[in-house]
């Protein structure tokens, strides 16, 4: 990560892409189609919108840090110098989520900071100290760290670099354009709880919380659960395949 001139650019593109996004976001909000009682917009999760898209140069960067290795050959000499290679994989985790942990934390905060100064007239401004807003910051940096372990874990159990990318991507974006094409409500909530894009995010929502398919909290365990398998699958592969 510290030699390879692509860790940070890919760093500063989750950061950048979720402060950019969710400041346009924020900024193209209109009263027009607000019931007469006033808007109940979530300005808050409208803020943190660049995170959906935040988390495509973030699978680049996680699955790199182990799939680059494999295409250089460079994991022999890795595993020769740490022969315990589920200590490896933790310390690629450990490294590459607090890398995310910042870069995400930096970006989410961003786009908190640039939404409460474009939100328009019509959306009442948010307070950045209150404990809604605090949940979905922190937690949308979260998020971001658990997306990370899970294309991580991806790219340890395929060892190759577009595969698992795009499997990642797959995972994330899947379910909630699925259950966007869905007519049947039970299905649609089934994916909006278990999906880890969709339950994630839930995180984000400051307003009907008691409405939606799964609590901000819990839904951030369903993407720890679904970051957990995958790690462990690809501790699985690292353990029982030769390099």
């Amino acid at each position: 990560m510290r030699t390879v001139p692509g860790t940070w650019w890919l760093l500063l593109a989750v950061a950048a892409v979720t402060a950019a996004v969710g400041a346009g976001a924020v900024s193209g909000l209109s009263t027009a189609h607000c019931p007469p009682a006033g808007c109940r917009e979530d300005v808050v999760r409208t803020s943190l919108a660049g995170v959906w898209a935040g988390q495509a140069p973030l699978a680049v960067f996680a699955s790199l840090a182990v799939t680059a290795e494999y295409g250089t050959g460079t994991i022999r000499t890795t595993l020769t110098a740490v022969p315990a290679r589920l200590r490896v994989l933790a310390a690629k985790a450990a490294v590459v989520g607090a890398a995310v942990l910042v870069a995400g934390g930096a970006g989410a905060w961003g786009a908190l900071l640039a939404g409460r100064a474009l939100v328009p007239a019509g959306f009442a401004p948010y307070d950045l100290g209150a404990g809604p807003v605090l949940r979905a910051g922190f937690g949308s940096a979260l998020y971001l760290a658990l997306v990370a372990l899970l294309a991580l874990g991806v790219g340890t159990a395929l060892r190759d670099t577009a595969g698992s990318v795009a499997a990642c991507l797959a995972v994330l974006y899947a379910s909630p354009l699925v259950a966007g094409m869905l007519s049947d409500p039970e299905w649609v909530e089934r994916l909006q709880r278990y999906g880890p894009a969709s339950a994630g995010l839930a995180v984000q929502s400051t307003v009907g919380t008691d409405g939606l398919p799964i609590g901000p909290w819990a839904g951030l365990g369903v993407l720890a659960a679904w970051a957990a398998a995958a790690l462990a699958a690809g501790g699985a592969v690292l353990r029982s395949r030769d390099a």
